[in-house]
Parts: C-alpha cells; sequence; structure tokens
C-alpha cells in the first residue's frame, strides 16, 4: 500500500508539472503513458451524427486523472512483463522449451520443476534489485525540473 501511494504521488507530482508519466522497465523498456484529453470532432451525414474522441494527438493537454490513477497498474504489469522475459530469457538459455501469456506460463510436462525452480530464481533476482530507487534516478533525469518524495524503505523478501 505504501508503494502503490507513493507510485500514485509521484506520478501526480509529474503531471502538475505538465509531462506524461514515463518511465523504463528493469529490462530498457521505455514506457510513456499517452493519456491525454479527447477533442471531439462531429461527423454529420444523411442519416446520422457521429461524435469521433480523438486523444491520439501529444498536443492536447494531459488527462492527469488518469495518467495518474493508471500508473500503479502500468508500473506493475511492466514489472510482470519483465519477470516474464527475464524468464524466457533463461529457459531459453538451459535449453527449455517456454510459452507465456500474461501470466501463464508453460513448458512441457518433464521440465515444470525446473521452470518452476526459473520463475522463482527470476522473481528474487528481480526484486532484490533496488527498482523504486532505479524508477526514482530514471524520473531525476528524464524530469529535472522536478523533485520526487524518496521511495518507501526496501523490504525484506522472505519466501
Amino acid at each position: 500500500e505504501e508503494t502503490m501511494e507513493w507510485l500514485k504521488k509521484c506520478a501526480k507530482i509529474i503531471t502538475q508539472h505538465g509531462y506524461p508519466v514515463a518511465w523504463i522497465s528493469p529490462i530498457g523498456v521505455p514506457a510513456i503513458q499517452p493519456y491525454r484529453q479527447t477533442k471531439p470532432a462531429k461527423v454529420i451525414t444523411v442519416s446520422q451524427t457521429v461524435t469521433l474522441n480523438d486523444s491520439s494527438s501529444d498536443d492536447l493537454p494531459l488527462n492527469k486523472a488518469r495518467q495518474v490513477s493508471a500508473f500503479p497498474p502500468n508500473y506493475i504489469h511492466s514489472l510482470d512483463s519483465s519477470h516474464m522475459l527475464l524468464t524466457a530469457l533463461e529457459m531459453d538459455r538451459r535449453g527449455l522449451t517456454f510459452s507465456a501469456v500474461h501470466d501463464s506460463f508453460w513448458t512441457h510436462p518433464c521440465d515444470v520443476d525446473e521452470m518452476n525452480e526459473v520463475l522463482r530464481d527470476v522473481f528474487v533476482d528481480l526484486y532484490e534489485r533496488p527498482i523504486l530507487q532505479d524508477l526514482k534516478r530514471g524520473w531525476e533525469l528524464r524530469y529535472p525540473d522536478v523533485t520526487f518524495p524518496e521511495p518507501p524503505e526496501h523490504g525484506e523478501l522472505d519466501l
């Protein structure tokens, strides 16, 4: 809960400075939230009037509420996808078959025990990193005019 509140607070600070929330995932993938205010456009035809909402232009104002509310789950998704890709790379390094969709991971039945070991080892390796400190450092580079609060203390990973 403390981490989620910190993520929301930082997202709010970023949007108050007029920036969309952006970050680099633990595997180096850049992410920028696209949420902007919509610009309605009416299309009038003989039989009807249709209103289209366009939010694809970077010139439109930020949807600050959506930027803030969407950031914690989007950031967590980027951590989950990092875990999945790191798992896939380790399975490949070991010469094992691996497939995944979202948080469902598959391999041949004879390799399930080893995949479970890989999943846990990669998870521990990922979350032993100072990921919140790394996130803050990335923001400080990207948004040099913004001051961020310190992230919550790194907890104990007691498995």
